[in-house]
Parts: C-alpha cells; sequence; structure tokens
C-alpha cells in the first residue's frame, strides 16, 4: 500500500524496505511520520561464549548486526540514523528508542544533541529476566526506553485517559512489568531456535502505540526485525513502514504480518483525554432551553443552592458568578469544578449538570 504525500512522492505504507536504514530513511519524504520506534543494535561488546552453570551455551546476541569496533563507531552510527529519523518526522512527531545498559546512556546523548526533547525515560522491568548465570553482577532485570519529542516546541501525542484505563483507573508510571516475549509469541526458525534474539512482547509495543499514537497514524520502525512493531501496529488500525536488512527477519515478520487481523473500529477507539473533548460553556445550556433562569442548581453534598441567570451565570446567597467561582466561594476552596459540584432535579431526581454537557458533545461527534 502506498500513501500520496502532498509536495512528495508516494510514501510506501504497510511494507518492509530492504536495505540500510539510513539510506532508506533518507530515501523517504521528509515530515511525513507521526511516530519512531526504534530498536537499534545493543553494541553488546560480547567477549567469547557465555554458557550457563551445566555448561550448556546460553542463547546470546552475538550476530554480526550487534558488533561495532569502538565506542566512537557505534556513536557515529547512533547520530546518523537519528538525523534521518529526525528529518522523517512531522513537527509533532515523537521517538521512542529502547536499550540496555550497553547503549542507552550514549543514544540519550545523541538524541539531545541532534535537538530531539526527552519527555520520559521509561523504565520496562522483565517479570521473567534472564539469570545472571556468572553471579558476578546483578541479574540484569531490566531495559531503558526514551520517549522524545522532535523538538521542545513539538504538541506531540499523549492519551493520558487511556494509559490509566489500560492501568485499572491509576495514572500510568514511568516503570511498566511486562514479561519477556515467550512461549506462542516467541517467533521460531526451521531450526526451532528464536527468530531473532531480541524479540520484544507484543505487550510493549501496544502500550506505546495505544498511550503515543492514533488510528490512522504512520509509525517507523528503521529496526524492523521480526516485525513486532507492524504487526501491533496493524492490530490497532496505525499504518507502518519497516526497515530491515536481513533477509532472514523479513521472511519472518512478513509472515507474521500477513496472519494479524486488524481490531473493528469499535474496538480502536480509546478513552479521550478531557482536555481534547469540545468545550462546551455552561451558557450554551440555557440558550437551548437545556436549563432555564430561575430554574435552581443544588450543590453534590446538598449543603447549597444557587439559581441559573440568563446569561449562564449562577447567583448564589452572597455570590454571582460561573459555575466554577459560585461553587468555590460556597465551600470556601480556591477551584471548583462546577460541572461535576452542580445538579438540577428532573422528576424528583437529582441529575449532575454534566449529564447535559456530555449530550452536547455527543452531538458534536454525531
Amino acid at each position: 500500500m502506498t500513501k500520496h504525500v502532498k509536495g512528495a512522492e508516494a510514501l510506501p505504507l504497510n511494507q518492509i524496505l530492504a536495505g540500510d536504514c539510513i539510506d532508506v530513511m533518507n530515501s523517504l519524504p521528509a515530515g511525513t511520520v507521526d511516530l519512531i520506534f526504534a530498536d537499534p543494535p545493543y553494541n553488546l561488546q560480547l567477549k567469547g561464549e557465555l554458557h550457563r552453570p551445566d555448561n550448556s551455551r546460553v542463547d546470546a546476541v552475538d550476530d554480526h548486526w550487534d558488533q561495532f569496533s569502538s565506542f566512537r563507531a557505534y556513536d557515529e552510527f547512533t547520530t546518523a540514523w537519528l538525523k534521518a529519523a529526525r528529518r522523517l518526522l512531522k513537527p509533532n512527531g515523537a521517538i521512542w528508542v529502547i536499550g540496555s545498559y550497553h547503549n542507552i546512556f550514549r543514544v540519550g546523548a545523541s538524541l539531545q544533541n541532534e535537538g530531539f526533547w526527552i519527555l520520559n525515560d521509561v523504565v520496562w522491568r522483565k517479570s521473567n529476566p534472564m539469570p545472571n548465570f556468572r553471579g558476578k553482577r546483578f541479574t540484569n532485570a531490566h531495559e531503558t526506553m526514551i520517549w522524545a519529542g522532535k523538538d521542545e516546541a513539538s504538541k506531540y501525542t499523549f492519551n493520558y485517559e487511556a494509559l490509566k484505563a489500560l492501568n485499572e483507573g491509576i495514572q500510568m508510571r514511568s516503570d511498566w512489568v511486562l514479561p519477556l516475549c515467550t512461549g506462542h509469541e516467541r517467533l521460531k526458525d526451521d531450526n526451532g531456535d528464536k527468530a531473532h534474539p531480541t524479540q520484544k512482547p507484543e505487550s510493549l509495543l501496544h502500550r506505546v502505540l495505544v498511550g503515543s499514537t492514533n488510528p490512522g497514524d504512520v509509525i517507523l520502525d528503521p529496526f524492523f526485525g521480526t516485525g513486532t512493531t507492524g504487526a501491533v501496529a496493524k492490530m490497532l488500525g496505525r499504518e507502518f513502514i519497516g526497515i530491515e536488512r536481513e533477509a532472514a527477519y523479513r521472511a519472518v515478520a512478513e509472515k507474521r504480518i500477513a496472519s494479524v487481523r486488524k481490531f473493528d473500529r469499535e474496538a480502536l477507539a480509546v478513552s479521550a483525554s478531557k482536555r481534547s473533548e469540545p468545550r462546551v460553556p455552561f451558557g450554551q445550556l440555557v440558550e437551548r432551553g437545556m436549563l432555564r433562569p430561575g430554574e435552581e442548581l443544588y450543590s453534590m453534598n446538598k449543603r447549597h443552592k444557587a439559581k441559573v441567570r440568563a446569561d449562564g451565570t449562577l447567583i448564589g446567597d452572597d455570590i454571582k458568578g460561573s459555575i466554577h467561582q459560585v461553587g468555590a466561594h460556597l465551600e470556601g476552596a480556591p477551584s471548583c469544578n462546577g460541572w461535576t459540584y452542580w445538579c438540577f432535579k428532573r422528576e424528583g431526581k437529582v441529575v449532575p449538570i454534566d449529564v447535559l454537557r456530555q449530550q452536547i458533545r455527543a452531538e458534536m461527534h454525531d
């Protein structure tokens, strides 16, 4: 699938592009990507093989793509791909980069050097980490993700209410406890070995994409591997572009993504931020006759009441003003959300005025 971008050549959506990530990114039209998720080489600097206490060999990351001659070479590579990535982002775009202690600090410095604005670092705490077989260091039980805007002025996407809903109504924290990719989710090659040594769990990408993108957004993964980003993007109704130079990984990713079903439209909807909902002035309820001038409103705690005025203000005791000002004065509080504080009576029932606001908002969406 391709998408034509105004003033630019076609954008290769929902495709896995073969080649070096820097060259491929530089060939794509600038300012066309909403989010980048990058899982770059960790530069583990492994010296020799790693064995378990029973002398069996650990299937560690020793592939050629993770090997660099020096820290300087790795830094030059990091700077080059970040520069190419930033060029592709829309003005309000953002990037997530994941890494281990081997590389994430170097990547973080390069992000700032290239003009990105760091928003958060998120610790992915693995609920089932690999043990430290040598017993000479702590068990490495986490990886770090850096979330950054294209620049300080970027109006990045953050679906706060959706993440809160994912977390059973509690504000999402920056430490995420999720398991490693194991069992049926772990992809295997024809020999029964891991198809990719650092395959990320879909739960991790689900949280990233629900929290920082919207349906229809374009997500680029320059180190696509076996396609976790693409698989989750497809399920969640996002567009993706993958870049992967290893033919074996591309083959696994293409087969995997072909079997993925997109969620239906209703399932893709997430809890919207209250700040993003259309503003409804209280006076509009009066103009439309949903509340009448002279009608009494009652505080939720039943201690106070006030009358509606024709201009959308209230009058109560010795105070006149907005629904928020009058509520705050009567409660002796510095502020008050009048929408949740005031109620009206209909057929003997007390109803929050916010119900009327939500009726108007629902009409706006129709």
